[in-house]
């Protein structure tokens, strides 16, 4: 998939639920409930992932090939077989990489206008 800045830019902002999941992503491959237990910790349980949430969102994400389902399980005695396991891909990487790259630079007029506190 071509990596343009063009076509990450066409998707951005990404909806908080679809950055988390990336973010999930970037850490390790995982399965739905593990995504949704990631980023219930991740968030200190402010963002907490509905099933209904997480698949429409894990399928847009197919769709725009920003991941990708395994096809190689993990060999672990307790994988239980319904499970799908996900990995960002490359261009998924990106986009979530441009997306804190816009999350930053609010953050930072937000400072400039008095409406954030600096940083620690």
């Amino acid at each position: 998939m071509d990596l343009s800045t063009k076509d990450i830019e066409a998707l951005l902002p990404l909806p908080p639920a679809t950055f988390h999941i990336l973010m999930a992503l970037t850490a390790d491959d995982r399965h739905g409930y593990g995504i949704i237990q990631d980023v219930e910790a991740r968030t200190d349980g402010a963002l907490r992932l509905s099933a209904g949430t997480l698949y429409r969102t894990l399928q847009r994400l197919l769709d725009r090939d920003m991941i990708t389902e395994l096809r190689i399980r993990p060999t672990t005695d307790s994988d239980d077989p319904r499970r799908r396991y996900y990995r960002i891909t490359p261009f998924g990487t990106a986009v979530a990489r441009a997306e804190a790259a816009r999350l930053t630079r609010l953050v930072r007029l937000a400072r400039d206008s008095g409406l954030a506190p600096e940083a620690p």
